[in-house]
């Protein structure tokens, strides 16, 4: 019997095989991992006017769902697979555990970087002090910092994300500003401080093809407390943190 898990760093290193303990949010059944739908940490309300309550249960209950159904899928052809011994059918595997999986692991973090507007935790200065700090001296302000993220966003060609991440230590722990296509999880040792999503379905309904408008108002609803517990983290404590959301 294969014991799957630890999702993250085997996309990490996409084309390793899936084998280790499972942790987080993943149960097991006959020794196979089986991911589940991580409950929201506010109401599907409780974003708007930024993010209207029929995009975010849309999001959330559908389109989040179908990525852990779909990854859970996967991984269950690619044990058979295993079992079998038949490589090709397991090389046939490595897509769909990559794009649902990150689909599964980019939502997760995607839902504790957001909270309601004029909350604690959406304060930039008062909640992200050390984070603050290091944007400003990166890119001069806040306002230089926003609009390098926006225009990043805004050059996301199809679907994708942006993210702030920290690199590693050994690379220098600077921030950077990144995107990624479709579902890819930010990999190489950066820490995702925060990410946003660009697929049409985060903001379709309400915006329409304003994506800019979109853009603009993310930022009203940004968790920039949880944005400072992620940089303030080493990666190795970082990376816990990020695996107990799945």
């Amino acid at each position: 019997m294969v014991n799957l898990g630890n999702l993250w760093q085997n996309l990490l290193a996409s084309q390793a095989p899936l084998q280790s303990a499972m942790t987080g949010n993943a149960t097991t059944m006959s020794g196979l991992a089986t991911y589940t739908l991580p409950q929201l940490p506010y109401a599907y309300n409780a974003l708007e006017p930024y993010i209207s309550a029929q995009i975010m249960e849309l999001h959330h209950s559908k389109h989040h769902q179908t990525y852990v159904t779909n990854l859970n899928n996967a991984i269950q052809a690619h044990v058979a697979a295993i079992t079998s011994k038949d490589i090709s059918a397991q090389i046939a595997q490595q897509p769909a555990i990559k794009f649902n999986g990150g689909g599964h692991i980019n939502h997760s973090l995607f839902w504790k970087n957001l909270a309601p507007a004029e909350t604690p935790e959406t304060s930039y200065a008062e909640a992200a002090p050390s984070l603050a700090a290091e944007i400003e001296k990166t890119w001069g302000s806040f306002e230089g910092f926003k609009k390098a993220f926006n225009t990043a966003l805004l050059g996301v060609q199809g679907s994708g994300w942006g993210w702030l991440v920290k690199e590693s230590t050994s690379s220098g722990g600077r921030l950077r500003i990144i995107t990624t296509k479709d579902q890819d999880p930010v990999v190489g040792g950066e820490v995702p401080v925060f990410g946003v999503d660009m697929w049409e379905h985060a903001y379709y309904l309400q915006y329409l093809n304003g994506k800019a408008a979109y853009v603009e108002n993310i930022w009203k609803v940004i968790n920039w407390k949880t944005a400072e517990e992620r940089f303030q983290a080493s990666w190795e404590d970082a990376f816990a943190d990020l695996k107990a959301l799945l």
